[in-house]
């Protein structure tokens, strides 16, 4: 039993400790970003844990296309679903993220435009999901419109931004960005962060994936 929970109790005390550390440690004094350059250890760990997720339901659609194996489309739509939870924690703490640095929970801005499209592709891929019967015309469809909804994905969160002349997003437009400032001290903070809640997601995953499976039998 805890042979197999090692890298679950990984995952949770990493999360522990940046949330600890990142209260405590010292932070670069970034113009505008001032001390809530502390959220980047909140805030951007959820963006990598949802790139993980959609990624891994990417991995699994192309799978599931390449061999319609019923189990390749419950890990990809499961993998969508626990995406969606991570994205929009993301947009919440960027939200707040924000209001303390901006003034307000929402500007218009392309970073963050960017990331409110790409979390609509995906929450159409749970409508679309719900609105056909027939599993494996479901499987199939879902599979490449989630092949679609990545691209749009990259495009939005890692393309656009990027090529953007204005933007408030640090780290866009020329402003000063919160990496630049990531000292060492800040690294060993941020990193077994992300670390930690893409370990979580994958627990996550795995949890949501036993109970469909549980499910379908007890519907069968």
């Amino acid at each position: 039993m805890i042979k197999g929970m090692w890298w679950k109790l990984t995952g949770l005390a990493l999360i522990l400790y940046s949330i600890i550390a990142g209260q405590l440690i010292g932070v670069p004094d970034l113009p505008v970003i001032r001390e809530t350059i502390r959220n980047l250890f909140y805030h951007v760990p959820m963006w990598f844990a949802m790139f993980t997720m959609f990624g891994t339901s990417l991995v699994y659609s192309v799978r599931y296309l390449s061999g319609f194996q019923p189990r390749h489309d419950l890990l990809a739509s499961e993998s969508v679903y626990n995406g969606i939870f991570f994205g929009i924690m993301g947009l919440t703490t960027g939200m707040i993220w924000a209001k303390f640095t901006w003034g307000d929970f929402w500007t218009n801005d392309p970073q963050l435009n960017g990331a409110a499209v790409s979390m609509m592709a995906y929450l159409a891929y749970a409508v679309l999901r719900s609105s056909i019967d027939e599993k494996a015309m479901r499987a199939r469809i879902s599979a490449v419109y989630n092949i679609f909804a990545f691209m749009l994905l990259v495009i939005f969160l890692g393309v656009l931004p990027r090529l953007a002349e204005s933007s408030l997003h640090p780290g866009k437009g020329g402003n000063s960005s919160t990496m630049e400032g990531l000292d060492l001290t800040m690294r060993m903070v941020f990193y077994p962060a992300a670390i930690g809640w893409i370990i979580v997601a994958f627990w996550l995953l795995q949890i949501r994936s036993r109970k469909r499976r549980l499910l379908q039998l007890v519907q069968k």
